[in-house]
């Protein structure tokens, strides 16, 4: 075989084992992203109904403004029946007051409900911050063991790439470019064994000639049809 071959050879294996470990960290993302979008559920449904706790808390102070506004309308009226001689204008103010009072009767019960809305709000936020706080705790082994994950793969691929820097540096420096550039390409490898006459990668028929110096290892060449590089299988 080719020397050049053998260490590009040896390079591509040395690639294909940081792609393992680059493979082997994506595995991960859908385990990590299910407990993400839990936890991010937990804390929507929290600020929900941390955001239901303010809008009670405003109602119930907007109803508080209504009752007061009402209550010191009717005081004033009261105060102008004190001072009113007309029967047809006491009549008049006496309607006010009674359709005033069964308004402020009904708002009144309405502060009272807005009352209790607030303490249900509360509760349920309170339901939710527990909730969201269970799910971190039964989270954090879960998330611990892929952390534990994530630095091995890591220190695996960082070892693989130290490998695969060391190999590099034993392939010419054309040749090493030429690889890289069919890396890059649409094949998965650079280099394929020889399918009988044909080229591994897409099985195209490569010329008697070529395939000859291909088998004894005289040349290096390359699949005319998809451009990878070719090579005996020993």
């Amino acid at each position: 075989m080719h020397a050049e071959l053998e260490a590009l050879l040896a390079l591509q294996e040395k690639d294909q084992a940081v792609s393992a470990t680059e493979a082997a960290g994506e595995a991960l993302a859908p385990e990590q992203r299910a407990l993400d979008e839990a936890q991010a559920t937990a804390e929507r449904a929290l600020a929900a109904a941390q955001a239901a706790i303010q809008a009670a808390i405003d109602r119930r102070d907007e109803l508080e403004g209504k009752i007061a506004n009402y209550r010191s309308m009717q005081e004033q009226r009261r105060q102008r029946l004190e001072w009113v001689r007309g029967a047809k204008e006491a009549s008049t103010l006496m309607a006010e007051l009674d359709l005033a009072r069964s308004v402020l009767a009904k708002e009144e019960a309405e502060f009272m409900r807005s009352g209790d809305a607030v303490a249900e709000a509360e509760r349920k936020a309170a339901d939710a911050e527990k909730a969201l706080a269970e799910l971190r705790a039964a989270q954090a082994p879960l998330r611990e063991a892929l952390a534990g994950k994530r630095d091995q793969i890591a220190a695996e691929r960082e070892g693989a790439v130290a490998e695969r820097e060391q190999a590099a540096t034993r392939v010419g420096a054309s040749l090493l470019a030429r690889y890289e550039r069919i890396r890059r390409g649409k094949a998965p490898l650079a280099l394929y064994a020889l399918h009988g006459d044909a080229c591994g990668h897409c099985f195209t028929a490569v010329p008697t000639q070529r395939r000859l110096l291909i088998q004894r290892g005289a040349s290096i060449e390359g699949c005319e049809a998809c451009g990878v590089l070719l090579y005996a299988q020993e």
